[in-house]
């Protein structure tokens, strides 16, 4: 239940059962920080709380002074995140405009890089309008945004097109791969997900170096775009897509604390991270 599906699903059983959709709505990400500082990238992290700033030692420091739930657990500062970032496509940089973009869902998150992320769906999309100069142009004048809605199929023979297009961070990692999530309802009133690697890189890999706190650019790429069809798709079937972006794996924040201060390294599993972005969804609904 730590996963955005686990409420879209929930949202679609809801709205056979009573007629609307109570989750349906759009995402982005935000720091959770108490310093008042935009630090939600790795290599600038500042900590969530005005004591978490940089010093030696601060990563294996307790975040709270007493232990956490009826467990008594103890949560350590190297297990938070830096993390992240609303991104809104907005038609002005205006207060306004903003918020229109926030009610319609045409938003998205990450987790701390500033990728850029397109995410249309419809019916009409060619196998090549990911090359396409005005991809943007060709999303909206052929289908919706993210937090929309697909409109009818216009026949029973039709599947569901969807353009994707993510560029990295361009002071960041390069991406590995774009993944599409699918949640649908079931005929038998089953709830079911499946993640689909829609494009990968033709470069893989893992550069991180952790004793230096660095990575390379040599594997992965900076742009990755593609048309991509549902051939499971059932028109009988309430659905949902969202799009999510992996960069190649970086650093985390306790391994540049590790370096600058000569602080021991988090444990193994803590060390690395796929940075990431995630859609809004775009749903589907049976006539």
């Amino acid at each position: 239940y730590e996963y955005i599906r686990s409420a879209l699903k929930l949202g679609l059983r809801l709205d056979r059962e009573l007629g609307a959709n109570p989750f349906r709505f759009g995402v982005i990400g935000s720091t959770d920080s108490h310093t008042g500082l935009a630090t939600a990238d790795s290599d600038n992290f500042w900590g969530k709380f005005s004591k978490d700033n940089p010093h030696k030692g601060r990563t294996g420091e307790a975040v709270l002074p007493e232990p956490f739930g009826p467990d008594g657990v103890v949560y350590r500062n190297w297990q938070q995140l830096a993390s992240g970032y609303a991104a809104v496509w907005a038609q002005d940089n205006t207060r306004a405009a903003l918020f229109d973009a926030l009610a319609r869902r045409e938003v998205y998150a990450t987790t701390g890089p500033r990728m850029l992320v397109r995410f249309f769906g419809g019916w009409h999309f060619a196998d090549g309008d990911h090359h396409r100069p005005d991809l943007a142009r060709t999303g909206y004048a052929n289908g919706v945004p993210m937090g929309g809605e697909l409109p009818p199929a216009p026949d029973e023979n039709s599947v569901p097109g969807f353009l994707i297009s993510a560029g990295k961070d361009p002071d960041g990692a390069n991406i590995e791969r774009l993944q599409v999530i699918k949640g649908w309802l079931g005929d038998d009133g089953e709830l079911h997900e499946t993640v689909y690697d829609v494009e990968v890189t033709d470069r893989p890999g893992d550069t991180v170096d952790l004793q230096h706190a660095r990575y390379s650019n040599a594997v992965g790429s900076p742009q990755l775009a593609t048309v991509w069809r549902d051939r499971d798709f059932d028109p009988a079937q309430a659905a949902f897509y969202y799009v999510r972006v992996l960069e190649i794996p970086t650093p985390r924040w306790p391994v540049y604390d590790a370096l600058f201060f000569g602080d021991p390294l988090p444990p193994e599993g803590w060390q690395k991270a796929q940075q990431r972005a995630y859609t809004s969804a775009i749903w589907y609904t049976p006539p």
